[in-house]
């Protein structure tokens, strides 16, 4: 009985003492990364507010929503020839697990006409969205607390994408942050599941594609990496069966059509281009031609060990002559989301709701450059300025100028950034690594 009480006791003692201990560092609490669980848990219960208040009082915006129940409904009704199925916005463009998800949700709101049950069920997508990106901020603790309110309450813009406009990019990042979610917890086949089915809600997620590569090659190697790009592959083909059945061609060229033309009127980082120059094939080339040549450099220079041969990771972890080692969860987070940037900054047209492929990465990315005298400030002006440049409607010359400049600030900061030492890989998480 004495032990209990005793115990009892201390717990209050403990809990004052922690109280006391955070009121002591109250003026530090925003700029130290081991509170971030407390201020990240703050900022999403204020969110839930946020939600219902803009849900009740913002005006709802229709866009592509009534598009995505036309597609849907064509399916429903028996059309599996992708190239019969389109909405008021044109022919639908999305894989197949798209289809699904919006067939659901079709049921669920009263075949697309239940508009505010819609946006609160997008709401629900946003507090899960942010509860998976806070995670991996809080495994990471690479950023200052006091950030997180930029990335959630402050942006106009993405509440707008998720719960105004109801698009379908929230849907295909809410997966997708699941997945990374499980690739920092070692569970790899999962990840790479829930990755694939991301992909085939919208295929921005590929941006992503070459950053998991090398981070599967690091991990297993060629051989053992090949079941889970397998595992990939047959998840889409599944998902697409009912459509490659009626039309292979006719889906495989809808739903991953990388060709795909897209309107001046629309692109926000392109404005200061003549639209001749914006629409033409070369400029897209040229465009590819550096996207794939910044994958490669970083790959191969900031990726990659130092000293390490760029052949030795396609040979399995214990066949290599370096000791194995295991990628940290700020350096598998740091490659996933670099690959996705550089993916961005050479985009041949980047939309308003594309907003949302990039926005929660940001904070990471500059708080991961390697440049020790960008100051907190300046890095907050950078978020400012790209918030800015998305929230100006239509694009101009300038919002899409200083939405370069800042791509280009990130991009060489993390060029800057020095590879850091891995630590040495622990036996005992071998049974994760699946």
């Amino acid at each position: 009985m004495a032990g209990g009480k005793k115990k009892s006791s201390s717990s209050p003692s403990r809990f004052y003492k922690t109280l006391s201990s955070l009121w002591q560092d109250k003026h530090l609490v925003l700029f130290k990364a081991e509170y971030t669980f407390l201020i990240t848990t703050v900022l999403w219960f204020l969110e839930i507010g946020i939600n219902i208040w803009v849900i009740q009082r913002v005006a709802y915006t229709e866009i592509d929503w009534k598009a995505y129940m036309d597609e849907v409904e064509g399916v429903i009704n028996g059309t599996y020839d992708y190239t019969q199925l389109q909405g008021d916005t044109g022919p639908l463009v999305y894989p197949a697990g798209f289809v699904y998800i919006f067939t659901g949700l079709y049921y669920i709101t009263d075949h697309g006409q239940n508009i505010r049950l819609a946006q609160y069920l997008f709401a629900v997508f946003y507090l899960i969205t942010l509860l998976l990106v806070f995670r991996i901020y809080h495994r990471t603790k690479k950023v200052p607390p006091y950030v997180f309110f930029f990335i959630c309450c402050a942006s106009y813009r993405i509440h707008s994408i998720f719960v105004l406009r109801l698009f379908n990019d929230p849907v295909a990042m809410m997966l997708l942050f699941g997945a990374i979610n499980l690739f920092l917890d070692s569970h790899w086949t999962l990840g790479c599941a829930v990755y694939s089915l991301a992909v085939s809600v919208k295929m921005n997620v590929l941006l992503f594609a070459p950053g998991l590569l090398f981070l599967l090659l690091c991990e297993f190697g060629l051989w053992k990496a090949l079941p889970k790009l397998i595992l990939c592959a047959v998840i889409q083909l599944l998902l697409g069966l009912p459509f490659l059945l009626v039309n292979p061609v006719g889906y495989a060229s809808r739903a991953f059509d990388l060709g795909r033309q897209f309107l001046f009127k629309w692109t926000v980082n392109w404005r200061f281009l003549p639209e001749e120059v914006f629409l033409s094939r070369y400029f897209h080339l040229v465009l590819l031609l550096a996207h794939m040549t910044t994958l490669v450099l970083f790959a191969l220079k900031r990726w990659k060990r130092p000293g390490i041969s760029i052949w030795s990771i396609l040979k399995e972890p214990s066949e290599r002559k370096e000791s194995p080692q295991k990628l940290n969860a700020d350096q598998t987070a740091l490659i996933l989301f670099t690959s996705n940037f550089i993916g961005m900054c050479f985009s041949r047209s980047l939309h308003y709701q594309f907003y949302v492929w990039y926005f929660h990465t940001l904070p990471f990315l500059l708080w991961s450059g390697g440049v020790k005298k960008l100051a907190h400030l300046l890095r907050v002006l950078i978020l400012g300025l790209i918030e800015l440049s998305w929230n100006t409607y239509p694009s101009t010359t300038y919002s899409s100028l200083s939405l370069h400049v800042c791509h280009l600030i990130i991009l060489l900061c993390l060029w800057i950034n020095p590879t850091p030492t891995l630590p040495s890989h622990r036996p005992e998480n071998k049974d994760k690594r699946q």
